[in-house]
């Protein structure tokens, strides 16, 4: 009620238009009630009663839109900190001003690598105070030619956060990723100069990181976790210590063991400047998703990274993996990802988890199943303390299976709404904003669906009149997709089984007739040897034959003469023998 009577008091603004709408009402519903009770009718009578009509709606019209300028007016004066004089505020500065729609809530988004960029490129369609805070955890490990001639601290992370929150991220990625090929620029990166650049005008690498925020017009800023060069390393439960990150997972699947603990060499490193407050000033904080033992869990290893977090009177959100790691979380479920967050932060990081349904279509997943990975198990029983939210996270993209930023975003900004009403704020202005944002996004994507719908009926209508057009069930509609994948899948296996089985019969044609062949040329040759034998044999000069010898020679002529029961080569080799014995 507190909320209500703001807009009653005088400083608002508001009664006038009020009370115009009132007096419009009254009007109009005169004019009408005086036409229902007139009996008898004259010029003079309808044209009174039709003035009274109009000029009622006119008052309610002019008091609808007089309402709504003095909300525009004081969404202004409540969120542009930037003006002086909140006296002579109206309507028209919204186009000069785009503050109102820019402010939002205070989000730090902790992570690395592609998860964390995509959370980020969601966000920023809602809010602009975003805060990245960005693993740097390569250090001294597959040093690249341009970093190496630069003398450069690893920033490919830092860089890619940057992109993400570009309003032109697709300009901005090529021309940061770009790698000079001719002159002395050949092999150096334009990203490695630019912030090698900075720091030398600026004197420092943290202030150079914070004026390209500015610089560059990235909506909210990016920080590195920490300055300090550190290794992230793992101990196995074999008791093995691996102290190069990207071996880990590696060796972890050669040894056939799990990690069982990640820290940080040195162990004391510390967080860069504005990490701390930028935690404590949040009203929510975004953990994950992304590889939870070299992106996720090294930043809160940081000193005072973990202690700031549990102080903070945020909402703390950690967004799970939806396919697992190999090497660093096979067969984990959602529980398993959070267990080990506490056992090595303790408790009072997450208060909420958002996981995805794990709808996807199972050729996709079959894909990961052949790399050794599989969906991330929603077992969610073993942990306790912290709210789960399941929601549709995922995405198709280029054959692979991702987070969708919109979807990610909206998920979280649904959460800060429900907190903002639950604390009886739903006239605050940010409120309003994110609310009606959210409204018009699903405005949106109705559309889209709609659309998308109708060009389905139309390409649908354009089939030949053969065509069976019965209306289908709502699981047709719904796995329409999916079933055109599995039919198309059975379709090639069933292709390539006939052609597999056709191969194996012109094989064995082809076998029997190479037999064939080969059992007449061995025939021939074997008649051919035997001849040969003989002849040798009756050129030798005579002698009186041994007994031996007259049961050989009956016997090789008796075997001559059954050379149809036995084969060739049985024969040939019976003859040699025999021969070669003698």
């Amino acid at each position: 009620m507190s909320g209500i009577g703001h807009w009653f008091k005088a400083k608002t603004k508001m009664k006038r238009w009020i009370l115009l709408i009132l007096i419009g009402i009254i009007l109009a519903c005169y004019g009408l009630a005086e036409i229902l009770v007139l009996k008898e009718v004259s010029f003079w009578e309808i044209g009174k009663i039709v003035a009274i009509f109009i000029i009622g709606f006119i008052a309610i019209v002019l008091g609808l839109v007089g309402i709504n300028k003095r909300t525009l007016e004081l969404l202004i004066e409540s969120t542009d900190e930037r003006m002086e004089n909140k006296k002579n505020i109206n309507v028209k500065s919204l186009i000069f001003n785009k503050t109102v729609y820019d402010k939002g809530p205070n989000i730090v988004v902790i992570g690395g690598g592609s998860g964390l960029n995509t959370v980020l490129s969601g966000l920023k369609n809602y809010t602009s105070n975003i805060t990245a805070i960005v693993t740097v955890s390569d250090y001294g490990e597959g040093q690249t030619n341009s970093r190496r001639e630069l003398d450069m601290l690893p920033l490919n992370d830092i860089k890619d956060s940057m992109i993400a929150l570009s309003s032109k991220g697709d300009e901005m990625n090529q021309l940061f990723n770009y790698e000079f090929k001719d002159g002395r620029l050949r092999g150096l990166s334009f990203s490695d100069i630019y912030f090698r650049a900075m720091s030398e005008v600026n004197q420092d690498f943290t202030k150079s990181i914070m004026r390209s925020n500015e610089v560059l017009n990235i909506i909210g800023k990016v920080l590195p976790v920490t300055l300090d060069e550190m290794k992230i390393c793992a101990e196995l439960d074999n008791g093995y210590v691996v102290t190069e990150r990207s071996k880990i997972a590696e060796i972890v699947s050669e040894k056939i063991t799990k990690i069982n603990r990640i820290y940080l060499n040195p162990s004391n490193c510390r967080p860069a400047p504005g990490v701390v407050e930028a935690i404590k000033e949040a009203d929510c904080i975004i953990i994950g998703p992304g590889s939870l033992y070299t992106n996720v869990i090294p930043n809160l290893l940081i000193t005072s990274v973990a202690k700031a977090l549990k102080e903070s009177t945020a909402i703390k959100v950690y967004v799970s993996n939806i396919m697992t790691e190999p090497g660093q979380t096979d067969n984990y479920s959602v529980s398993d990802h959070l267990n080990a967050i506490i056992s090595h932060c303790g408790q009072g990081i997450v208060d909420y988890c958002i996981y995805d349904t794990g709808e996807i279509v199972p050729e996709f997943i079959k894909k990961y199943n052949m790399e050794g990975q599989d969906l991330v198990e929603q077992d969610i029983e073993k942990t306790k303390g912290i709210k789960f939210l399941q929601r549709d996270l995922s995405m198709i993209s280029d054959g692979y299976i991702r987070h969708d930023p919109n979807l990610v975003a909206k998920s979280i900004i649904e959460l800060i709404c429900d907190d903002l009403k639950y604390q009886d704020k739903q006239n605050d202005p940010q409120y309003l904003m994110l609310s009606n944002k959210l409204r018009e996004d699903k405005r949106i994507n109705k559309l889209k669906k709609h659309t998308k719908k109708q060009d389905m009926k139309k390409a649908k209508s354009k089939k030949p009149n053969g065509f069976n057009s019965k209306r289908k069930s709502k699981f047709s509609n719904k796995y329409s997709e999916r079933i055109a994948s599995i039919r198309e899948a059975d379709a090639k296996t069933k292709k390539k089984n006939a052609a597999a089985k056709k191969n194996k019969t012109n094989n064995i044609e082809r076998n029997k007739i190479r037999q064939q062949l080969e059992k007449e040329t061995i025939k021939k040759q074997t008649n051919i040897d035997v001849r040969t034998n003989m002849e040798k044999r009756s050129e030798r000069p005579e002698r009186p034959f041994s007994k031996k010898e007259e049961t050989i020679d009956k016997k090789a002529e008796t075997t001559t003469k059954a050379v149809s029961k036995k084969t060739p080569q049985q024969i040939r080799e019976e003859m040699l023998r025999k021969l070669e014995g003698k």
